[in-house]
């Protein structure tokens, strides 16, 4: 048959060889005379389902009666009827006989009893199956009979097909016709071609030919019986041979029971209404029902009820036949999602879904929906959406992260929320090795250089955090001008523990692309003095970095002596748990309402409260006694956090609508050039601040008096002055004003990048006779210490004694500040 069909010609023009539809294998089964024959299209190749019926002259019965089904199906469309796409007829010449195919070309689908054998489902899901595919074709039935007075007459398990996504469908029109109830005089047939109509299908008035009695019946009668031959064949699992097997009702369920016989009731006014059957049966009372025909309503529900349905989705679809939520639920789901009218929760069980697809199955599935749902302006949907990110980051390619989904998470860089700003940074773990250079040097180390500024200490120190994983995309260049200046010129000078530890542990988990004199003249310098710090874990972590800088500088120093030239290398970290940065772990900070309490810049060694009291709100992102190995989930669940509000966005992302506003112009990143007065440290920061810009070639003698340091003041308008300014970033020799650096729009760190000490000798006093005895008090630093002691050597002159820390008020106007 497959090698006729490809044979065929028409005589017309118009038949088999101007199909635009290949045809492929048969199906085992099809109704009454039909093949029903898988099929693709030539244009898109999308499947299809081709029915083809053949006869021996144009006036055969069963030609004549396939003219009728195509022109029914045509005609007749309704959700729970197969789909009409394409029909012709194809004339094939075979010496003296004439033979002609019909050819109906329908949605793909597949026959009932083979469908069935495929899923093999038993059981409580089974039932469930069999409930809500009942009910899809009583719906089509009730439709013929109540809303269009027309009479199936063969409804039975060969007129049955199902959909890729296991929706059941009626089909199999031949003998369709319309209900004449009111001409009780004619005598001729109703059904025209009742005869195609197995004896064993049809009802007692039906296999007598009583029209008369048809007529005066309900429209429902003959397809009620139908119904009820299709349940026993469902159930029975084999095909009905003869009436009397209707009689065997051992494998019907219970709650259909009483149903099934009002159906086969042997009087036709008395048999049940399939509209009757759907409103009132218990059988049709599940879980798996209920959830499609929410689903298919889902626009006439309120935002209560859909939020409430969406919340149980996730465990109700664990409970659910897995074939059917795969095919038919995440279908409508995804669909519901993309077009609105899905709440926000809908999104964890879409991906709960998803998670059950294979690799292949879920980028052509939920991708695409995902991707769409990113320009959404639903606040809701894109918390959701970050929240989630690790459960599909992964399988977004690297082009759509650059082209499509990173514009619309960036924006969230900006959000007044800082809920949101937190879930922006933490998504940047997952996109960020997808980004292309340009993006990361263009964008992404801008925004990270206004965060790590930001107001919640929390973001602050999430940034250094960032900075550390994404350091290895980097190319040599940025690294270079981007790394040590933001780890230590803003991280190490943060008033926020975690945040000062933060960045000694990025510094560690960097080591690699910093070479000897880097070590050397900026990173040790700045991390020695912590190692004096108050807060226990931020020493601890300085000690452990010191041992492992100071190893990396002796190892060059060996190689040196014995002659080695080959580059030396910086090795990983090794304070514990920073030897892979992409194991550090981000909690959520902004869960609660309110900021992030803030520690203080230094607290009193006397404090009677632990150190990690700092950072005990749920809100805190890194805890302050370890910077915890992290993964990127917070692990809650967008579905019971609060939805923060932008007062001043209404696409959920922040304030930013063409590029990125306020990172423009000459003052990108760190590029502000004019330095502005900070909060006053507390004096114990401000001895250790003092230390740490204290050039190495001291040219005044040591002061016994202790002084504070007077340090910029964040400006409150993040626009004109998007940094502020820092403090020096290490110890070095007295440099030129910022004013007079050249501002690169491509180095936001480049302006509060600190010059590396010279290599000039060390000073010696110039006026004043030395000491013998002290050879070097001349250029003696003050020691870092809470209390001033009153010089006693001599050649120290007789100054007088600095007034111990207190009450006492420190001159900061004295010269030399």
């Amino acid at each position: 048959m497959f090698n006729f069909l490809k044979g065929v010609v028409s005589g017309s023009g118009t038949g088999l060889k101007d199909l635009p539809y290949n045809i492929g294998e048969p199906y085992s089964s099809a109704w009454g005379s039909w093949i029903h024959y898988r099929g693709i299209s030539k244009d898109d190749g999308t499947p299809v389902s081709i029915f083809a019926l053949s006869g021996n002259s144009t006036n055969d019965g069963h030609l004549a009666a396939g003219r009728n089904g195509v022109k029914r199906l045509r005609t007749v469309r309704h959700p729970n009827i197969l789909s009409f796409l394409h029909s012709t007829e194809a004339e094939n010449f075979d010496g003296s006989t004439t033979k002609v195919t019909i050819y109906i070309v329908t949605e793909p689908v597949m026959p009932l009893s083979e469908k069935l054998k495929e899923l093999g489902l038993k059981g409580t899901q089974r039932d469930e199956y069999y409930a809500w595919g009942l009910h899809r074709i009583a719906k089509a039935v009730s439709f013929l009979n109540n809303d269009c007075k027309l009479v199936h007459g063969n409804v039975c398990l060969a007129s049955v097909v199902v959909t890729q996504t296991l929706d059941w469908k009626l089909h199999a029109f031949d003998v369709l016709s319309e209900f004449d109830g009111h001409n009780e005089s004619s005598v001729g047939p109703m059904l025209q071609y009742d005869w195609l109509i197995g004896a064993q299908y049809k009802p007692m008035e039906l296999l007598k030919s009583d029209w008369t009695m048809i007529r005066r019946s309900p429209p429902w009668s003959i397809d009620s019986w139908g119904l009820g031959c299709l349940i026993y064949e469902l159930f029975s699992g084999t095909k009905l041979s003869t009436t009397e097997e209707l009689r065997n009702t051992a494998s019907i369920p219970k709650s259909l029971l009483p149903d099934y016989q009002r159906l086969l009731s042997s009087m036709p006014p008395r048999r049940l209404n399939s509209s009757t059957l759907l409103e009132n049966s218990e059988y049709f009372q599940n879980k798996l029902v209920e959830t499609i025909q929410f689903m298919e309503i889902l626009n006439l529900k309120d935002s209560v009820e859909k939020d409430t349905f969406f919340r149980k989705l996730p465990n109700l679809a664990e409970q659910l036949p897995r074939e059917i939520v795969l095919k038919k639920l995440l279908p409508l789901l995804a669909s519901a999602l993309e077009f609105g009218s899905a709440a926000a929760p809908a999104l964890t069980a879409l991906l709960k879904m998803g998670s059950w697809l294979s690799t292949n199955e879920f980028s052509v599935k939920v991708l695409p929906t995902i991707i769409k749902l990113f320009a959404s302006n639903d606040r809701s949907i894109r918390v959701g959406l970050l929240q989630h990110i690790d459960q599909y980051g992964e399988s977004l390619s690297a082009k759509i992260v650059d082209e499509q989904v990173y514009a619309h998470v960036a924006t969230g860089f900006s959000d007044t929320s800082a809920f949101l700003r937190e879930l922006t940074l933490k998504s940047m773990l997952v996109l960020a090795p997808k980004l292309s250079h340009r993006t990361i040097s263009g964008s992404l180390l801008k925004y990270l250089s206004k965060l790590q500024v930001d107001e919640e200490p929390a973001i602050r120190t999430n940034t250094t955090i960032l900075l550390g994983n994404i350091a290895g995309y980097l190319n040599e260049g940025t690294r270079k001008r981007v790394l040590i200046n933001a780890l230590t010129v803003r991280a190490l000078r943060d008033t926020f523990a975690p945040a000062r530890a933060a960045g000694i542990m990025a510094l560690s988990a960097t080591s690699s692309y910093y070479d000897v004199t880097e070590i050397a003249t900026r990173i040790l310098p700045n991390i020695v003095v912590f190692t004096i710090d108050p807060d226990s874990d931020v020493q601890s972590k300085a000690f452990q970095a010191v041992d492992q800088f100071l190893q990396l500088v002796k190892q060059h120093h060996e190689k040196t002596s014995t002659g080695d030239t080959s580059t030396t290398s910086m090795g990983t970290s090794s304070i514990p748990g920073s030897g892979s940065l992409l194991g550090w772990a981000m909690s959520s900070l902004t869960l609660k309402g309110g900021k992030s309490s803030e520690q203080g810049p230094y607290a009193p060694a006397s404090s009677s409260m632990p150190p990690t009291s700092a950072v005990t709100d749920s809100r805190s992102i890194a805890d302050s006694s370890s910077i915890a190995p992290i993964h990127v989930s917070s692990g809650i669940d967008m579905t019971d956090q609060p939805v923060p509000v932008s007062p001043t966005s209404n696409d959920g992302w922040g304030e930013l609508e063409n590029g990125i506003q306020g990172l423009d112009g000459d003052k990108d990143g760190w590029d502000d050039i004019e330095p502005q007065e900070e909060p006053k440290p507390s004096p114990f920061l401000a001895n250790i601040q003092a230390a740490q810009r204290r050039p190495v070639s001291q040219t005044k003698p040591q002061v016994t008096g202790l002084r504070g340091s007077i340090t910029p003041k964040v400006s409150k308008n993040e626009d004109e002055d998007l940094w502020g300014s820092v403090p020096a970033s290490a110890p070095a020799q007295p440099s030129t004003t910022r004013a007079s650096r050249t501002v690169d729009d491509d180095d936001p760190w480049g302006a509060i990048a600190a010059p590396a000490p010279t290599s000039k000798p060390l000073n010696v006093k110039k006026s004043g006779a030395l000491d013998d005895n002290d050879p070097w008090a001349a250029i003696a630093a003050p020691v870092p210490t809470t209390k001033a002691r009153p010089s006693v050597g001599r050649g120290r002159g007789n100054k007088p004694t600095v007034p111990k820390l207190g009450a006492h008020k420190i001159n900061r106007t004295s010269s030399g500040m």
